[in-house]
């Protein structure tokens, strides 16, 4: 029988090594040499599961994006107000944060700084942003917006800027002054006050 400690598959170690790694030092800044040894497997291994680096920080990039989506549906599911729904992008990045432990901004951001144009990553990053725009779109129409569109927009605007915000705290820590995503829902609730009819 195997034991509960047997070590993962080859695959999920180079995954988990990539994702520790891009995320800590960056995406080009990480070599392929650096994901072998903290995955523990060799050259030959990474090239039976992935073609090369970009197909990994691919890989990479879709399991975040996956467990990022499937965060939000889990906050979406215990939420019925209007206005909650809207503000849960806020709560649900909250509960993603404490869960991976990441402080350095989002993921997401920091690699389309890095990411080439046709770099297989880039479907990812498009995917962050229309599931952003998309849901922050249907969510406000869902709460009788007229104007559904700049109110999704400009929630996507406190939310982009509470993680840059983040990202520029983690290496700036004198500047940090209270927590970037409360300020920034605290802000989205005033956006939304003034739109959306009293509540009953």
């Amino acid at each position: 029988m195997p034991s509960q400690s047997a070590t993962p598959p080859a695959r999920e170690r180079l995954l988990a090594a990539a994702a520790e790694l891009f995320y800590e030092r960056g995406i080009a800044a990480t070599g392929v040499d650096a994901v072998l040894a903290r995955a523990g497997v060799s050259p030959s291994t990474l090239y039976a599961h992935f073609p090369g680096k970009d197909a990994l920080v691919a890989a990479y990039l879709e399991e975040r994006h996956r467990a990022w989506v499937e965060t939000w549906d889990e906050v979406l599911a215990g939420l019925t107000d209007p206005v909650e729904r809207l503000l849960s992008v806020f709560d649900a990045v909250a509960l993603y944060r404490a869960r991976e432990g990441n402080r350095r901004g989002c993921a997401f951001l920091a690699a389309a700084t890095e990411l080439p144009v046709g770099h297989p990553g880039q479907r990812w990053l498009e995917a962050d942003s229309r599931v952003l725009a998309d849901r922050l779109r249907g969510l406000a129409v869902a709460a009788g917006l007229d104007d559904a569109d700049e109110v999704a927009a400009g929630l996507l605007l406190l939310y982009d800027g509470a993680l840059a915000r983040e990202a520029r705290n983690a290496t700036t820590a004198d500047l940090a002054r209270g927590n970037p995503l409360d300020q920034a829902r605290s802000l989205a609730a005033s956006f939304l006050a003034v739109r959306i009819p009293e509540r009953h």
